[in-house]
């Protein structure tokens, strides 16, 4: 077993984030993902679940604590390279004008991901998993529903290969039939590979239970509580 291998994949200690006003949005939250692992995060709106997210993307500045991927402290000449294994995917995703195909190929053409290429044969059977053929990918954009919007967000990230997915209600604006497919897909997409890690907010109680084998809960800032999940 390599140093590595001891550690949990990703882990945040004591992070905290404070509003102009003094108020903490993120309140020393310390939480830990380990290989193999789904965890849920769950709590009213404004708990402080969607800032803990973006907090392990290291997308936001932080006023305390630090984040640790197998163990190795993510400091700032790292976060490039961390922000390639660990991708956040926001509810509400931004995607260019133009084809799915297009949004799909875009990733590939930065520098993190250039030794990766699109594999339309992947996207394909991933689509299919979904309700829709390979015709999905000559849609343009503007005529996708949020739903599919969210759809296209999650199969870019995933063909990624990272080691940590930050989902933010993925199937927030999705029918219930392809909300279960994507939970399906998500499954799957973990199972493929024992050394990744998911950790998925959302505001259904069943789905958190579907999915993970930990549920945390966030009130005010801060995890109040952890259950064990039925995935």
């Amino acid at each position: 077993m390599t140093a590595s291998d001891s550690h949990p994949l990703l882990t945040a200690d004591r992070l905290c984030r404070t509003a102009e006003d003094g108020t903490r949005l993120l309140d020393e939250v310390s939480l830990s993902l380990n290989k193999g692992e789904t965890v849920a995060l769950v709590g009213a709106p404004g708990s402080g679940k969607t800032l803990l997210l973006r907090a392990l993307a290291m997308l936001d500045p932080l006023d305390g604590g630090e984040v640790r991927l197998r163990g190795d402290l993510v400091t700032p000449e790292l976060v490039p390279r961390f922000r390639a294994q660990v991708i956040y995917v926001q509810q509400r995703p931004s995607l260019i004008e133009g084809t799915v195909r297009e949004n799909l190929i875009l990733p590939f053409m930065y520098d993190s991901h250039a030794t990766r290429s699109f594999d339309e044969d992947t996207i394909v059977s991933r689509l299919s998993r979904l309700g829709r053929d390979s015709g999905f990918l000559d849609r343009t954009t503007d005529d996708l529903s949020g739903g599919e919007s969210q759809m296209v967000a999650l199969l870019r990230v995933l063909q990624l290969d990272p080691a940590v997915v930050l989902l933010d209600e993925p199937t927030s604006s999705l029918d219930q039939q392809t909300a279960v497919q994507v939970e399906t897909l998500l499954r799957q997409w973990m199972h493929e590979d024992s050394h990744r890690g998911m950790l998925v907010v959302t505001h259904d109680e069943s789905q958190a239970e579907r999915l993970a084998e930990r549920i945390v809960r966030m009130q005010r800032g801060q995890i109040i509580v952890t259950e064990e999940g039925q995935p």
